[in-house]
């Protein structure tokens, strides 16, 4: 009894230093987000070993950049944000909108690791989960891992036919799992209203020109723009 109390304490610790968690939501806050955001993106960007080859970029319908810490031992959690954005039928990029991102599990499971991921969303059917007021790529759309620019040359790998949603991972850390898994996320319309200072939701800032970029929005719209555009 001891051992799992203990066990607890540790989780309770580890999910309070997870970064979607957070008592009080500032603007500072969502600004150093979209700017990790952006960073992951390039990070992702800097080796042909995990880059994003141009031509599928270029087909690509939304984006999806996420921030998280999976810890646990027994329970497992995982916590985070992300950021989407979609292109318009004009071939311009929305806004950026916040996510909530996040997992639970259980099984035999330990560690802490970093986990970021960049999801292309290849049509208009994986864009519109994100209007949904919780969705999971996994679940409800047809999710591969991606091939890296490094891997073009390969005939041995393809895209699976009808895959909509691509998958880049990094990650740091250790985590030893072996669990069943529900994985989530869901539109941060407190975060968007905060950032945005507009009573518009999450459909209205994809969708619309509703609403003007802000000055921080532009470094991560201009590079997605470039890397679409290649």
């Amino acid at each position: 009894m001891k051992k799992f109390l203990n066990a607890f304490l540790l989780l309770a610790a580890l999910v309070a230093a997870l970064p979607g968690h957070a008592a009080e939501l500032k603007r500072s806050t969502l600004i150093e987000r979209l700017d990790t955001c952006e960073a992951i993106l390039q990070d992702l960007q800097s080796s042909t070993k995990t880059a994003i080859p141009a031509d599928i970029f270029r087909r690509a319908q939304g984006i999806v950049i996420v921030n998280q810490v999976q810890a646990g031992f027994l329970f497992g959690i995982k916590d985070g944000y992300a950021v989407a954005m979609v292109r318009r039928p004009n071939g311009k990029w929305s806004l950026p909108v916040f996510l909530r991102s996040g997992e639970a599990s259980f099984g035999l499971q330990a560690g802490v690791k970093s986990i970021n991921n960049v999801l292309l969303l290849m049509d208009e059917t994986s864009t519109r989960l994100l209007l949904n007021s919780r969705f999971n790529f996994g679940a409800e759309a047809k999710a591969q891992a991606g091939i890296r620019t490094a891997e073009r040359e390969a005939v041995s790998k393809h895209i699976v036919d009808g895959a909509n949603v691509l998958v880049y991972t990094l990650q740091e850390g250790y985590y030893l799992g072996a669990a069943v898994k529900t994985g989530f996320m869901q539109p941060n319309e407190e975060a968007n209203r905060l950032f945005y200072g507009t009573k518009h939701r999450t459909p209205e800032l994809l969708f619309s020109d509703w609403v003007t970029p802000p000055e921080e929005t532009r470094f991560l719209m201009d590079y997605v723009t470039r890397l679409s555009n290649q």
